[in-house]
């Protein structure tokens, strides 16, 4: 894996002297984007089948009788079944040992096959049919309890409940067992994902005008990403005191001299996500917006700083929080200050556990990714962030990207 930019970690913010003091492993130029998304090689059959494979020693060691999971990022994790939801149930029973049974409305089965990308035995049930009836013939003479992915719907929950008589165990601890490691494919795909993100937003940049709304600087965004050959996500451009608002305003800004631009943007490559800020100012910088640039900016070296494995997440928002204070920020969350966690965990959804923030406790480890953001907002006034996506190895955090080099420089 490459590292760093060695224009980024620590870049203005201690010079040379403090880039030396780097491990080599975050000093490294990462390869240069050039094929965009023609360079991102699909999940294959066989990491699928490791996954389920892991997730039924789980239940195995755990006593429990299957994992079921509903449509959605999980369900695609596993399976390979992209698939929306809706009051119409598609879900998959991942037993303990054994193929995964996946139950679908009879009319969909075959656009349900389409994406399924493991052995599975294919279920149906028409529509004057109840599909609990369907999931709870799937659980039958498997013992324990049947473990629910943690985002699944109350209504199948109950429905579950009602139909089998099983007792319902949460299945998150399992999920994110599975989930909270990124493979190195995946962090292939997380790596072109944001490469793809940054270049949008860098063109973007630099067709900014006086005049332009959020919603123009996004439009150039969002094209721009789809024509890298992405599938375009979000783009949050935040302007003037808006910027001050984590996310966002009502009220209409436009771009003048000296506004505060900040964009917020992702996007999805192979079902995997990106997030990346940058906050400049067009046009000349007055010195307060200037400090608050750089402020953030080594907020972003105390995260990385405090990342080492083994090391409860927890610690990293706290180290930030440290530096903020002894800026004359917050304390805490207070405003003008840090109101929000430092950062997220990010893989096939945007948001993901762990969570940079004093309440986790989850201890750092190899193939963990996050999102690295302590932004800085001024209530009535505006608003920075910076925000990289990386990944814990062994040897440190490797972010996904280049950081912001200077205020002047940002992308």
């Amino acid at each position: 894996m490459s590292g760093l930019s060695r224009r980024g970690w620590l870049a203005g913010a201690g010079g040379a002297a403090a880039l030396a003091a780097l491990p080599v492993s975050l000093r490294a130029l990462p390869p240069p984007v050039s094929q965009f998304a023609d360079a991102a090689a699909p999940i294959s059959r066989a990491e699928r089948m490791a996954r389920i494979a892991k997730l039924q020693g789980l239940l195995q060691e755990r006593g429990l009788a299957a994992l079921l999971v509903e449509s959605g990022s999980s369900l695609t994790y596993f399976t390979g079944v992209r698939w929306s939801r809706s009051e119409r149930i598609t879900a998959a029973v991942i037993p303990a040992s054994g193929q995964p049974i996946v139950v679908t409305p009879f009319f969909e089965a075959p656009s349900v096959k389409e994406t399924l990308a493991v052995p599975a035995d294919v279920r149906t049930w028409h529509e004057d049919a109840s599909p609990f009836a369907l999931i709870a013939d799937a659980l039958q003479g498997l013992t324990g309890a049947v473990a629910v992915e943690q985002t699944t719907r109350a209504f199948i929950t109950e429905g579950l409940k009602r139909e089998g008589r099983f007792e319902v165990v949460s299945g998150a601890a399992l999920v994110d067992a599975c989930r909270q490691i990124k493979s190195p494919a995946e962090q292939a795909l997380m790596r072109q994902a944001n490469a793809i993100t940054l270049a949008a937003m860098r063109e973007a940049r630099g067709m900014v005008r006086p005049g332009m709304t959020a919603s123009d600087i996004g439009a150039l965004i969002e094209k721009a990403t789809v024509r890298m050959g992405a599938e375009h996500d979000f783009a949050l451009v935040l302007l003037n005191e808006a910027s001050a608002y984590p996310h966002g305003s009502h009220q209409p800004q436009t771009v003048h001299e000296g506004s505060v631009v900040l964009m917020d943007c992702g996007c999805v490559l192979e079902g995997y996500q990106s997030d990346i800020s940058r906050t400049f100012v067009f046009g000349e910088p007055n010195p307060r917006q200037r400090k608050v640039w750089d402020t953030i900016r080594r907020g972003q070296d105390m995260v990385f700083g405090a990342a080492k494995v083994g090391v409860p997440v927890s610690k990293l928002d706290a180290a930030v929080r440290r530096f903020y204070e002894r800026e004359g920020w917050g304390p805490g969350f207070t405003l003008p200050g840090l109101p929000h966690r430092a950062g997220h965990g990010i893989g096939m959804d945007g948001h993901e556990s762990p969570y940079l923030v004093g309440s986790d406790q989850t201890p750092l480890a190899p193939g963990m990714c996050f999102s690295n953001e302590p932004g800085l907002y001024i209530p009535g006034e505006f608003g920075m962030r910076l925000e990289d996506c990386w990944v814990m190895t062994e040897a440190g955090p490797q972010s996904f990207t280049p950081l912001a080099r200077s205020l002047e420089d940002p992308i």
